[in-house]
Parts: structure tokens; C-alpha cells; sequence
């Protein structure tokens, strides 16, 4: 059974950190990529990185996300991380852990691809 546990969100100043945590079971990561999304109140869920086991661990960041964020895995531990540094009200909204099978273009984010969820953590950014 596929699953996902995720963790970390909370409420953060502008300008402040937060570190997310993804943990999947119940299959093979190896062949998956493993992203991170975020949907905004009243927005399409958009993509802000990924990390792609099924390419040698490549990342991929959004624009936005860019010099900002950054994608890491513990293997011991089987758990995804996303550090989450400089953030502002933009990055506000509900981040959810998500994989996709060897995704045809990994750097797109494109929710398509992706066909295990997680339930999502609420990450707010307010002062």
C-alpha cells in the first residue's frame, strides 16, 4: 500500500525558514521521482521541485524556487526533505509530497505525471 507521511509545515515570518519531510513506503523509489507541490487558496497546485531517483537523483527547482529551496533525501531514512529558506507570502499555501514513474519531463513539474499523493501540510507565511 502506498502511502505518504509528511511533516514540518507551520507559520513562519517573511523572511524565515521551514524544513518539510516526506517519508513514502510501499514502493520502489528507485524508478520514481519524488516532488514537491504547492497550491495556493484559489490556485492551481504548481510545482516547486523535484528529485528524480529514476535519473541518478537529479533535481529540478520552479523559478520561483530556485536559490531559495532545496530537495534532499536521507536514504538511511527513506525520507525527502525540502529546506525552505527566504520565504514570503507568495509561499503560502498547502505543500503536498507526490511521485511519478519515470517522468517523461521531470523538470516541468507537470501535475499529470504524478500518480501517488500525499495528504498535503500547511505551510503559512505571514507577518
Amino acid at each position: 500500500q502506498v502511502k505518504f507521511v509528511e511533516s514540518g509545515g507551520g507559520s513562519v515570518q517573511p523572511g524565515g525558514s521551514l524544513t518539510l519531510s516526506c517519508a513514502p513506503s510501499g514502493f520502489n523509489l528507485v524508478n520514481y521521482a519524488i516532488a514537491w507541490f504547492r497550491q495556493s487558496p484559489g490556485k492551481e497546485r504548481v510545482g516547486v521541485g523535484c528529485l528524480d531517483l529514476s535519473d541518478g537523483g537529479k533535481k529540478h527547482y520552479s523559478d520561483s524556487a530556485k536559490g531559495r529551496f532545496t530537495i534532499s533525501r536521507d536514504g538511511a531514512k527513506n525520507v525527502i526533505y525540502l529546506q525552505m529558506n527566504s520565504l514570503n507570502s507568495e509561499d503560502t499555501g498547502v505543500y503536498y509530497c507526490a511521485a511519478a514513474l519515470s517522468p517523461f519531463r521531470p523538470e516541468a513539474l507537470m501535475v499529470h505525471e504524478y500518480e501517488y499523493w500525499g495528504q498535503g501540510t500547511q505551510v503559512t507565511v505571514s507577518s
